[in-house]
C-alpha cells in the first residue's frame, strides 16, 4: 500500500472516529460503579442542570448521571444527602509551585480549603524555570495543574523583589518558546502591571507578553495582573491593549499606587470608559481576591456599570492565605454569592467559565457523561455571615459555601480511599 493510500485509509478510520465519540466500554446490569456519589444536589451550568441526581463514576469517568442509582451497585459509595454536587472547581488564578516560586503552595493542600480540581498557575514560573514545574510538580500533584507562563524568566522566584524593574528580564522569544514547548498546559502568558513590579516602563511590559503570545504560534491568552499602577492614564492604556479573550485579573482591586493615589479601573468613583470598553469586546474580567487586590467598593460600582465578573478565582498563595479577606475559592464565591449573584451564576463563574477559558470543554466544568470525574461536594450553611475585602471594608451576608469533599479523577480525597491506591 502507498504511504498515500494508508494516510487517506487511516485518515477515514480517525473521521468515523470522531463521528462516534469516546469509546467507552458496556456496562452490564450486575455491573458496578468504582464509586456512586449519592443523594446530592446536582448544579451543573453546562448542562442548566439543577436537581437531585446521582453519579456513576468508572474507569476515572462519569459513567452515568440518574435520579437514582441503587446503592448495590456501587464498590464504593458518597452519601451527598444535604449537599450541594457540582463540576470539579477550577481556581484561575492561583500560586501553586511550592519551591521554585517564592509564594507556590502545592494544590493538593488546598483541597480541604477550596475543594479545587483543578488550578492555574498564574505565572509562578517564567522560561528559565518552567521545565522545574512540569517535571517535578505538574507530574507528582492529583489536582489537574496548568499555568501562564510569566513574561519575566524568573517568574516569581525573587518574589517580593520585583521581577521587572528591569525590564531585560521581559525576554520575549525566551517566554514564547516555553509557551509553544508546552502548549499541553500553558494557557498563555502572564504580566504583573502594578507600578510597584514594573516601575517607569509604562506598556512596555504588557507589549512584550503580547508579542510573545503571538509569537508562541498557539492560541494563547495574556493575563494581566493590575492593581496600583503608575498613572490614571496608564490604566486606560493597559485596557486599550488587551484583546478579546485576554483575562484582566484583579479587575476589582482598590490597591494604590506607590504614591497613595487611586489609578484602577474605577477612579473617583467612576468605571473608566476604557474597562466598559474592554468587557463589550470580550476582554474576560477575573476576580484575582488575593491579599491585596478585591475591594468591594470597586466591585460594586463596575458592576452596577456593566462590568461583572466572568470568573471568580481566589489568587491564594502562602501571603494571601494568612490575610483577613481568606481569599479561598469556596469563601470568594460566598462573597459573591452575598452580593446578589445566584448560586447558578457563582458555580458557573468556577467550573463552566474557567473551563472555556483555558480550552478544556467539554472535559472538565461538567458533569456530562463521558467527562473526567472531577467532582466538588459542597455545603450551603445558612445564617449569618460577615466578610472583609483586602481593603478593610465589611459587608454581611445571610449564606456560605464550605467544602465537603472532592473527586479528582474519580479518586476521592481521603475516606473513601482506593485500593490500591492510584490516582490516575
Amino acid at each position: 500500500m502507498l504511504r498515500r493510500d494508508f494516510l487517506k485509509l487511516t485518515g477515514t478510520f480517525v473521521s468515523a472516529a470522531a463521528l462516534l465519540g469516546p469509546a467507552r466500554a458496556a456496562m452490564g446490569p450486575d455491573d458496578k460503579f468504582d464509586l456512586v456519589i449519592k443523594g446530592g444536589e446536582v448544579i451543573d451550568p453546562s448542562q442548566s442542570l439543577r436537581g437531585k441526581r446521582d453519579i456513576g463514576i468508572r474507569f476515572g469517568a462519569i459513567e452515568a448521571l440518574e435520579t437514582d442509582i441503587p446503592a448495590a451497585r456501587a464498590q464504593k459509595l458518597i452519601d451527598a444527602s444535604g449537599k450541594l454536587v457540582t463540576p470539579g472547581l477550577i481556581d484561575l488564578h492561583s500560586h501553586v509551585y511550592p519551591y521554585g516560586s517564592a509564594i507556590g503552595i502545592p494544590a493538593d493542600e488546598l483541597i480541604a480549603q477550596q475543594g479545587t480540581t483543578t488550578c492555574v498557575s498564574a505565572g509562578d514560573a517564567g522560561a528559565n524555570n518552567f521545565a522545574g514545574f512540569r517535571r517535578f510538580i505538574v507530574g507528582q500533584t492529583r489536582t489537574r495543574l496548568y499555568a501562564f507562563v510569566h513574561i519575566a524568566n524568573m517568574g516569581l522566584s525573587a518574589f517580593p523583589v520585583a521581577e521587572l524593574y528591569n525590564i531585560d528580564f521581559a525576554q520575549v522569544d525566551a517566554c514564547a518558546r516555553t509557551v509553544a514547548e508546552n502548549a499541553d498546559i500553558v494557557i498563555g502568558v502572564k504580566v504583573r502591571m502594578s507600578e510597584n513590579v514594573i516601575a517607569k516602563h509604562g506598556v512596555e511590559p504588557i507589549k512584550r507578553a503580547i508579542l510573545a503570545c503571538e509569537r508562541s504560534g498557539t492560541p494563547a491568552r495574556l493575563m494581566v495582573h493590575i492593581g496600583g499602577v503608575e498613572t490614571p492614564q496608564l490604566m486606560s492604556d493597559i485596557l486599550n491593549l488587551l484583546r478579546p479573550g485576554d483575562v484582566l485579573t484583579h479587575a476589582y482591586s482598590g490597591a494604590p499606587n506607590l504614591a497613595g493615589a487611586f489609578t484602577n479601573i474605577v477612579q473617583e468613583g467612576k468605571l473608566l470608559p476604557a474597562a466598559l470598553a474592554a468587557k463589550q469586546r470580550g476582554v474576560i474580567f477575573d476576580v484575582g481576591h488575593g491579599g491585596g487586590s478585591f475591594d468591594y467598593t470597586v466591585a460594586e460600582e463596575a458592576i452596577r456599570k456593566g462590568c461583572p465578573p466572568d470568573t471568580i478565582s481566589s489568587d491564594i498563595h502562602v501571603f494571601s492565605g494568612n490575610t483577613p479577606g481568606l481569599p479561598y475559592l469556596t469563601w470568594v464565591m460566598s462573597k459573591f454569592l452575598n452580593m446578589g449573584f445566584s448560586l447558578e451564576q457563582v458555580i458557573a463563574m468556577t467550573t463552566q467559565a474557567p473551563a472555556k477559558i483555558i480550552n478544556r470543554q467539554p472535559k472538565l466544568g461538567t458533569l456530562q457523561v463521558g467527562a473526567p470525574a472531577d467532582v466538588s461536594i459542597l455545603e450551603l450553611i445558612e445564617g449569618p455571615v460577615s466578610f472583609v475585602d483586602t481593603r478593610n471594608n465589611k459587608r454581611d451576608g445571610k449564606v456560605q459555601l464550605k467544602p465537603v469533599q472532592t473527586v479528582t479523577a474519580g479518586i476521592p480525597f481521603g475516606r473513601p480511599y482506593n485500593a490500591p491506591f492510584s490516582p490516575r
